[in-house]
């Protein structure tokens, strides 16, 4: 899995929108497709990159900034430090026992979220055919430097750096159990040569598949379909009547 989850109310707070570089509630809203509301689906994925994975998209309080202020740093927060490591693992923990809202966690630490590396890159609305359905929107960015990605042993209990390509073979060979959403991004992510290319492609992408094709083999196993895949476009509209 990647992290994530879903979006919550306090995503919501109007005092985000101070709080994200290079990223406008109208400007997401845009991108998503939605009248509004969008910049929460940016703040959701930084916060679950958080809770989940320990990893903070977000630039640091320049020198001399109040708390809450927006940053005047241009790299990314790094943790390296084992103090800092420190003070953001008890905001995470805090965060995870649901006795901190992470709109004041950024605006304690005078914390920029980092809404300008973190690219929309899909959407997944699994099939009408699943017994239990999400519709779910990806992002993508590069990992900061300076941190290390540490799972929170609840909703994630093991973290692993894999090539996408060593992913969806070990997948194939059944050493991973990948869901079709994680396949069809492994696949998606796979097809760049390094993290510079992926980023630069995402950044120009507008229009994102509404769903990914999934169909069923002959041995019973599911099979994720790309665009220029043979089947791709009868898989799509089956997809989508079935979704009404």
């Amino acid at each position: 899995v990647f992290p994530g989850g879903s979006v919550d109310d306090a995503d919501r707070d109007p005092r985000f929108e101070s709080l994200c570089r290079g990223q406008t509630d109208a400007g997401a809203s845009a991108a998503l497709g939605l009248p509004a509301g969008g910049l929460s689906f940016w703040v959701a994925a930084v916060r679950e990159c958080f809770e989940e994975a320990g990893v903070v998209l977000a630039y640091p309080r320049g020198d001399g900034a109040d708390p809450g202020a927006p940053a005047r740093s241009s790299g990314l927060l790094d943790t390296s430090d084992p103090a800092e490591r420190a003070r953001f693992a008890a905001h995470r923990d805090e965060l995870n026992a649901g006795g901190a809202r992470f709109v004041d966690v950024c605006r304690t630490e005078g914390l920029e979220l980092a809404t300008d590396a973190l690219h929309y890159i899909s959407r997944w609305i699994t099939p009408g055919f699943m017994p239990k359905r999400f519709d779910t929107r990806f992002f993508v960015c590069a990992a900061p430097p300076g941190q290390v990605a540490i799972h929170d042993e609840g909703e994630t209990i093991a973290t692993v750096w894999m090539r996408p390509a060593d992913a969806v073979q070990a997948s194939q060979r059944g050493e991973l159990d990948l869901l079709p959403p994680t396949l069809a991004n492994l696949g998606t992510v796979g097809r760049y040569a390094t993290t510079a290319a992926l980023l630069e492609a995402a950044a120009t992408m507008t229009e994102m598949p509404a769903m990914e094709a999934v169909v069923a083999t002959e041995a019973g196993e599911f099979k994720v379909l790309h665009p220029g895949d043979e089947g791709y476009e009868d898989a799509v509209a089956r997809m989508v009547a079935d979704a009404g």
